[in-house]
């Protein structure tokens, strides 16, 4: 089952993070001079994407339940290969500016979407070293990007074109072919995935239903699950989580070949340079995930990343040192990229319900993909070389990451305990036995709820059945 998604869904998911965050190595080959604009026109054209990514998150999430992955990832992804190829064409602001709208647009529901689709195949012991692997993808992009970004910039002035541009081009073509490949390559949800026998998928969807997932075996879109999301307290903290590691990746992947460049090396040595952080980061991500799957404690494996991160923006905050800040961007990254795949695994493993879930990751992964919005404004060139203005707002989002670990690690405890005292059990009748309640299950029937069954109870309440524990 693993080879029938992570590997290419993962190369999928490493386009699309090289495709989003290419703009900063291309920044380093004259595309500002090229296109004639100034350093906050392009800042704004950093955060125009964030905009569209965070509105289209989770329209496109109820889209991929309703329309089937085969059919909407590749979609969304030929059409922003698209998008990217002609970002290399632009000409003046308005033109890069339009573009990264739509960039944004159609790479919104990939993330959540993939993660989304990932909760409904597996265990939630078994979840976190997938999204792992996964989601390392993006330090791969970024080790890889710094690569391809040098040996492309060997091609400025072929066809007329500057090196910025066939960054743009190429790696849009190369999207292009693949969101193709993908109408045949990627598969459904369990109860439709045509590379099943049936008692493969029998199996499958038994085991998820052992795991506590009730809604596997088919549940109809309404719009109180959305509203159960909302509702939920969970959500609302799950998003502050995502933003404090978010706001932080997106100025890390941005900026780092920037910083690095500015402290003391060329455009070039500066992208190569930033090649052994990513595949540190690649190597730690999945290590954190495989552990974490492993001992279950997904909450403590953030505190003790996001601790290290906030050391990390705590050096290079103060440091004036190029070697110092250098290895700081080490422990920086020790704090971001692990914490992505093992709280977005979190959020998951925490919510029952396909369309709920479907809902919260992507309301999570979507207000933290806005703070881009923030962080691409942040590294302003007037704060070069040590950027401490930068730096110190990612310490703030990281140390607003680690407070929100905290709330949700003592919520979800007191919960279960709430739980296992009985306080949220439901009153479980058959029919005429309802009229016979004594005074006490009438008041525990209107607080928790009155069903007929048990299967009726947790179908209905999804995260919120009393016999349901949550994962800390």
């Amino acid at each position: 089952m693993d080879m029938q998604f992570i590997p290419w869904l993962s190369f999928l998911y490493f386009l699309s993070f090289l495709d989003r965050t290419s703009i900063g190595n291309a920044k380093l080959y004259g595309l500002e001079k090229d296109i004639h604009i100034t350093d906050n026109q392009y800042l704004v054209t950093l955060t125009v994407f964030f905009i569209s990514y965070w509105i289209f998150e989770v329209p496109s999430n109820i889209f991929l339940k309703r329309l089937r992955p085969s059919i909407w990832l590749p979609l969304c992804m030929t059409i922003w290969g698209i998008c990217m190829t002609v970002q290399g064409l632009v000409h003046n602001y308005g033109g890069l500016l339009a573009v990264r709208w739509l960039l944004g647009m159609f790479e919104s529901g990939f993330f959540p979407g993939v993660t989304y689709f990932f909760s409904c195949w597996y265990k939630r012991s078994e979840l976190g070293f997938r999204a792992a692997i996964f989601t390392s993808m993006a330090t791969v992009s970024g080790a890889f990007g710094g690569l391809l970004a040098a040996a492309i910039s060997n091609m400025g002035g072929v066809g007329g074109k500057p090196a910025w541009a066939w960054i743009f081009i190429l790696e849009g073509l190369v999207t292009i072919i693949a969101g193709c490949l993908s109408f045949w390559i990627i598969q459904d949800f369990p109860e439709t995935a045509k590379f099943l026998t049936d008692a493969e998928r029998q199996f499958i969807m038994q085991k998820l239903k052992d795991d506590g997932q009730f809604s596997v075996s088919g549940e109809a879109f309404n719009i109180k699950y959305v509203w159960q999301s909302l509702r939920d307290w969970k959500t609302w903290v799950s998003m502050v989580l995502a933003a404090s590691y978010d706001g932080p990746l997106y100025a890390f992947s941005l900026f780092t070949p920037s910083i690095i460049n500015q402290v003391c090396f060329t455009a070039t040595s500066a992208n190569l340079l930033s090649v052994p952080i990513y595949v540190f980061a690649c190597i730690l991500t999945c290590t954190v995930g495989y552990y974490a799957d492993l001992k279950g404690n997904r909450g403590y494996f953030n505190l003790v990343c996001l601790a290290t991160g906030m050391t990390g923006y705590i050096i290079l905050t103060t440091s004036r040192n190029a070697a110092l800040s250098y290895f700081a961007i080490y422990l920086a990254a020790a704090g971001i990229y692990p914490s992505i795949a093992n709280s977005t695994a979190w959020f998951a493993n925490n919510t029952e319900g396909s369309y709920k879930r479907g809902v919260t990751v992507a309301m999570a992964v979507g207000f933290g993909n806005l703070q881009g919005a923030v962080s691409s404004n942040v590294y302003r060139a007037r704060d070069t070389p040590w950027y401490t203005l930068g730096h110190a707002i990612q310490l703030a989002y990281i140390t607003m990451g680690f407070v929100a670990t905290c709330v949700l690690i003592r919520g979800l405890h007191a919960e279960n305990e709430r739980r296992e005292r009985g306080e949220r059990d439901e009153v479980i009748v058959e029919g005429e036995k309802a009229e016979t309640l004594d005074a006490e299950a009438e008041k525990q029937a209107k607080v928790n709820g009155m069903y007929e069954s048990v299967d009726m109870a947790r179908r209905a309440k999804g995260d919120l059945w009393s016999g349901y524990r949550y994962h800390l």
